[in-house]
Parts: structure tokens; C-alpha cells; sequence
């Protein structure tokens, strides 16, 4: 198979990864729930973890690094710590349903879009300058777009939160592991990513990185410390983490990072741009689609979008599928980035590469699109 799909999971993973997993349950229990060797493991396993993401996203403190199931689970306790009914928020006009459905869910919650124009950073500062008013309550950005791979400019929009005093939330579940994801010099309440993506780790582990917010625990339970108390423990990480641990994931997201960390965020990008930029010189000579790509150097990361003119998109999918290559097809989870850039309802293909990703696949999916064209 040749697997396109990496914004969903990436599914090549080092294999330290499941090395580290199959330790995890063999010699490992819960860490804070025992004085004896397998939870002492446990525990060193995960401040490793802390100290190797903190490491890598510029967090001040290890404890400031909090595990949750996925970017979902982060980005809902930022948002249920930040918004209440009645609040007036901001968002890109490339969120993931990770933020709207929370959002929404809240109730009675002014949501005012900045959504500027696909593959133009100039246009999403303005639409953010324009939106962050006097009322409003926070900020929420994706850094990546997982339908097409736009790069919003994030520090610019993090300099006008700070000079405008209103926090900021990042989804950061398409940059973490390929681009500059920094907690400190951004200033952002809180940061969400998952571990499957970018990180290269098992599926259900996550981070949420926490700023100088007072957090509110989307769930009550269990820490294994301060058990006296009747809610949760004041401090992080322990206030965020209720309940036994997924161990065996964090174990393996420790590798996954430490494999980021040693090939350089910095070279997984720009083997993943050569793939993307490869790819879509290649389709715009293709008259049937429609290719969605930036022209500016730095606009777009190893994710691309298409449409065929003759095709629905998921039926190309499935043709590709058929030919033994993995894309996805749809709306993607994010509705709210094919309404601004005019997508709706059809959706697109879209195709995402990852570090294991070689010209050898992009040239495959070429010969595939171009056979399906000429009818084959």
C-alpha cells in the first residue's frame, strides 16, 4: 500500500515506537500508584515524555506538559476553561470540528470568524486584526489547515493577542514535529496536539501544553496524589489528569518524539514540502483537477487538496484505494475550511505524506490519477 494520509495518522511509525509499547505492558503498571519497580518505571517513563515535549515546544516547566487522549481531548478543556455562555470568541476560518463542536456546544457563544484567503498570511492578519475587539474573550488557531495544508501565520496572530490582552489557543495537530510549535515565545494559553500525527506516536496519546492559564479539569477522578482532598489537586499536571494513564501509548510517544527530535523538525518539513511541491506541479498539468497550493514559499506543509472536474471525490478515493493507495476524501472534520475556501459541499481529496513518505509514492499516485483519467 501506499499510504497518503499521514493529516489522519501516520501509520509508518519508527520502530521504536511499538518497541516501546510492548515494554510498556510487559514491565510497566501506573505511574503514582506504587512504590515498587514496575510503577517507578512507569513514572520515569512519563517525566521522560514531559521532559523530551517541554524539550521541544519551549515549555517552561515539564509539569506545564499535560497527557490527554488526543488534540480533541486538549482542545476541550481549553475551551471549557476559556469561554462561558455569553462570551464573544475568535476563530481562523480554518478551524477543525476539535474547536467548533466545543464552541458550539457551550451555547449562547458569539463566534466571529477571521478568515482571510486561502494560501495569503497577509489576509488572515487583517481579518484577525480586524476581529480581536475589546469584547472579545479568546482566541482559537489552528496553525495548520488539515484540509489544505495552509500555514496561518501563528506568530503574528500570537503577537496580537498578547498586544490586545486576550488569550490564545493553537491546534496545533498538523505542525507539531514538522514546524516551530513554541510555547513561551508565543505567549499562548494553551497549545493542543495529538500524538498520532506529527509526533509519530500510538494512536489515544496527546498533549495539551499549558500556559499561565488557571485550568478547569474537564474530568474529576483519581491521581494518585493528594487523595484527601475532594476535588481535584491546584496543580498541573496532576489537576488535568484524572484517572489511570495510557502507559503503554506514552511510552511509545516518547520515542516518537525523541525520533522528531533527532531528525530535526526542520528536515521532516522540507522533505515533506519537495513531495507536496513535486505533487502539485505534477496534477496542475492534469486538466480534470482542481489543485489547491500555495505559490509563496512557506504557505503550505505535506498536505495537498484536489478535485477532480468529473469525479465526486470520494469515489476518486475509492479508485485510488482500489489501486492499492491510500488518500482521504470528504469534508476532513473541518466544514468551516471548505466554506472559506468555496468547497462546500463536495469536499475534496486530499493527500498528506509524512517522514517514510519517497518521490517513488507521489510518482505512483500520479501514474494511478492519470490511468483513472483515460479511463482505465
Amino acid at each position: 500500500m501506499i499510504y497518503l494520509d499521514a493529516a489522519a495518522t501516520t501509520f509508518q511509525k519508527p520502530r521504536t515506537v511499538a518497541a516501546a509499547v510492548e515494554r510498556a505492558m510487559h514491565y510497566m503498571t501506573t505511574p503514582g500508584r506504587g512504590a515498587y519497580q514496575e510503577a517507578r518505571l512507569a513514572a520515569e517513563t512519563a517525566f521522560r515524555c514531559r521532559s523530551e515535549a517541554a524539550a521541544l515546544f519551549h515549555v517552561p516547566g515539564e509539569d506545564n506538559v499535560v497527557f490527554t487522549f488526543n488534540a480533541t481531548h486538549a482542545l476541550n478543556i481549553a475551551v471549557k476553561t476559556l469561554v462561558r455562555p455569553g462570551d464573544s470568541v475568535v476563530v481562523s476560518g480554518y478551524e477543525h470540528n476539535a474547536v467548533m463542536r466545543p464552541l458550539y456546544g457551550i451555547g449562547n457563544v458569539q463566534i466571529k470568524t477571521a478568515p482571510g484567503i486561502l494560501f495569503d498570511q497577509q489576509s488572515v492578519i487583517a481579518d484577525f486584526a480586524r476581529a480581536i475587539t475589546p469584547e472579545v474573550r479568546a482566541v482559537f488557531c489552528t496553525h495548520v489547515s488539515n484540509v489544505f495544508g495552509f500555514v496561518l501565520p501563528i506568530r503574528e496572530i500570537a503577537a496580537l493577542c498578547r498586544s490586545r490582552g486576550v488569550p490564545l489557543v493553537i491546534d496545533a495537530s498538523q505542525s507539531a514535529g514538522v514546524l516551530p510549535v513554541d510555547l513561551q515565545s508565543t505567549g499562548a494559553a494553551f497549545i493542543g496536539m495529538p500524538g498520532h500525527k506529527g509526533l509519530y506516536g500510538p494512536q489515544g496519546t496527546g498533549l495539551l501544553l499549558c500556559g499561565t492559564e488557571k485550568v478547569k479539569p474537564l474530568m474529576e477522578g483519581g491521581t494518585g496524589s493528594m487523595s484527601m482532598l475532594r476535588e481535584m489537586p491546584p496543580d498541573l499536571p496532576d489537576r488535568l489528569e484524572a484517572g489511570t494513564q495510557n502507559i503503554p501509548g506514552i511510552a511509545g510517544l516518547l520515542e516518537g518524539i525523541r525520533f522528531v527530535r533527532r531528525m530535526g523538525p526542520d528536515v521532516i518539513l522540507h522533505q515533506e514540502s519537495e513531495l507536496i511541491h513535486l505533487l502539485a506541479k505534477e496534477l496542475h498539468a492534469l486538466p480534470e483537477l482542481r489543485v489547491f497550493s500555495a505559490q509563496q514559499e512557506g504557505c503550505q506543509s505535506g498536505v495537498l487538496s484536489f478535485l477532480s472536474r468529473s469525479m465526486d471525490c470520494e469515489q476518486l478515493a475509492d479508485r485510488l484505494s482500489e489501486r492499492g493507495i491510500a488518500v482521504r476524501a470528504g469534508l476532513h472534520c473541518a466544514p468551516l475550511a471548505h466554506d472559506s475556501a468555496g468547497t462546500l459541499p463536495m469536499g475534496t481529496v486530499r493527500v498528506s505524506v509524512s517522514a517514510f513518505n519517497t518521490e517513488r509514492d507521489i510518482v505512483l499516485l500520479l501514474d494511478a490519477l492519470r490511468a483513472i483519467q483515460r479511463g482505465f
